[in-house]
């Protein structure tokens, strides 16, 4: 095989392996913000619940006094449920939606909820809905 030839197939799989690891990170963050819509909705915000989980780059935090509470709700979160997957990197996403949760006196409500709902497994890595092994990268921050 000619090395030009070889170098195509090379680069070709290089980019097969680079789609699959942007989709699998992709599914994985549709299943994360799946299970905060499931939970928001529970509490009882079905109209609400997508503008609760949308945060862009012109998003603020409410109230700077709320920031270490979310905080400290979203590291609960992350290690007594396995609302997110054992390879996630909190977001500054889920910092903005949990601010607004705080604002709106339902942050505790939803911690309840999310333990309930996604118990964590002591020992048992958590993967998302369809995932069939653990992916270890960085998720970026919106």
């Amino acid at each position: 095989m000619p090395a030009d030839a070889l170098w195509k197939e090379e680069v070709c799989h290089e980019w097969q392996k680079l789609n699959y690891d942007i989709y699998t990170l992709r599914q994985i963050r549709r299943e994360v913000r799946s299970r905060w819509k499931h939970i928001l909705e529970d509490l009882g915000f079905q109209r609400e619940a997508d503008s609760l989980l949308s945060v862009t780059k012109l998003s603020t935090i409410s109230d700077s006094k709320n920031t270490r509470k979310a905080r400290e709700i979203l590291l609960r979160l992350a290690e007594e449920t396995s609302i997110f997957p054992t390879s996630w990197e909190l977001s500054e996403r889920y910092l903005f939606v949990m601010d607004r949760l705080i604002a709106l006196d339902a942050a505790e409500e939803f911690f309840k909820i999310a333990s309930r709902t996604y118990p964590k497994k002591a020992g048992v890595p958590c993967l998302a809905d369809g995932q069939k092994e653990l992916h270890y990268f960085p998720l970026p921050s919106p």
